[in-house]
């Protein structure tokens, strides 16, 4: 009679089993990690490509901005360069405006001068005095009525401030022909039409 020993065999099998089980549960860990590891370099490759594309985009923005810097740069020079000129140009009509006054007065002075010369009354000497609006005229006439008229067609002119002063008057004799000359030194202020009167010098003796 033959005997089997099935005890022995069954042994086998569990151990066979046993043995393949923890060979199983190894693959999958080594699975799993590689998976982990694929994944972790996805993230940071796509990390990094993205730092990448926000680098890129910040250096083209900053050179956008320094190409904007260097053109706002040129206007305002351009702006700076507009004001000095425009200040240069309102400098020379102010002057140009003041040279046509300047020339106005003499004309208006001289023309109002002659205006004022009564008959038998003439002038030696016209010179700017101290000021720029003091004039000083030497002349000579035949009478004092005659240098009287003078200064008061002066001073009713508008063009010279009140009173025109009489710096002096001599009386000069002439031999031929025979007769009198008065020479005479008068000190006036030029204004121009309109402006406001100067009082009038209190004589010393009221002063007193």
């Amino acid at each position: 009679m033959i005997r089997i020993n099935l005890l022995t065999v069954e042994r086998k099998v569990k151990k066979t089993a046993s043995a393949t089980v923890p060979f199983y549960v190894g693959q999958q860990m080594t699975a799993l990690c590689a998976l982990v590891l694929v994944a972790s370099v996805g993230v940071c490759a796509w990390w990094f490509f993205s730092l990448q594309q926000q680098s890129a985009q910040l250096d083209l923005e900053i050179q956008n901005a320094q190409q904007e810097t260097t053109r706002l740069h040129s206007i305002i020079t351009q702006v700076q360069q507009f004001e000095q000129r425009k200040a240069q140009l309102q400098q020379r009509v102010a002057l140009i405006e003041q040279l046509r006054r300047d020339q106005k007065g003499p004309v208006h002075m001289l023309d109002q001068i002659s205006r004022s010369l009564p008959p038998m009354l003439w002038l030696t000497d016209l010179r700017q005095g101290a000021s720029a609006d003091e004039v000083l005229i030497d002349g000579r006439c035949t009478t004092l009525t005659g240098l009287s008229d003078f200064v008061a067609n002066l001073e009713g002119s508008g063009y010279f401030r009140r009173s025109v002063e009489i710096v002096s008057s001599r009386v000069e004799t002439l031999a031929t022909p025979p007769g009198e000359l008065i020479s005479f030194s008068l000190k006036a202020m030029f204004q121009a039409p309109g402006a406001p009167a100067m009082p009038a010098p209190i004589p010393a003796a009221a002063r007193r």
